[in-house]
């Protein structure tokens, strides 16, 4: 982790406010999480509870307060997915990585997480990988679609 530039993204928030959600979205980007002794630091720096600082980190989705893999999975199993096999995706995801959702891979390689939307209903059974897309998902594609990840 560099200290150094955390402490720039902390300082870059001093004596501003409602500037948490972006600082701990600022974090995350750059950690991949948001580790407690940063959460520490952060109350310690802007004098803010460290309560209050869980409470919205914990809220949050897009914020993570365990370590997340380089490449975070998304299995959509939102109802038009799951009518077409989402759960059979997740199922061929965990079997691949060896790790169920809402878990992270030993090596920090995958975070999966089934979600209940990726906003393409029509292109379901859907999964994405970062910020790629990949619809018409059969369990069969997955070993093949992760395997450009490693």
């Amino acid at each position: 982790m560099n200290e150094e530039k955390i402490e720039q993204i902390i300082k870059k928030y001093q004596h501003k406010k409602g500037i948490l959600i972006q600082l701990l979205l600022d974090i995350q980007k750059e950690l991949n999480w948001i580790p407690p002794n940063i959460i520490k630091k952060i109350s310690e720096t802007l004098n803010i509870p460290v309560s209050h600082i869980y409470r919205v980190a914990s809220f949050y989705a897009a914020l993570s307060l365990k370590p997340i893999g380089t490449h975070l999975i998304q299995v959509c199993l939102g109802t038009a997915c799951h009518v077409r096999g989402g759960s059979k995706i997740l199922d061929a995801v965990e079997d691949f990585l060896k790790i169920k959702a809402g878990n992270t891979t030993d090596d920090m390689t995958f975070t999966l997480s089934g979600v209940n939307c990726l906003g393409c209903c029509a292109q379901g059974p859907m999964l994405m990988v970062g910020n790629d897309y990949y619809g018409g998902v059969k369990p069969t594609n997955v070993k093949g679609i992760l395997e450009k990840y490693k």
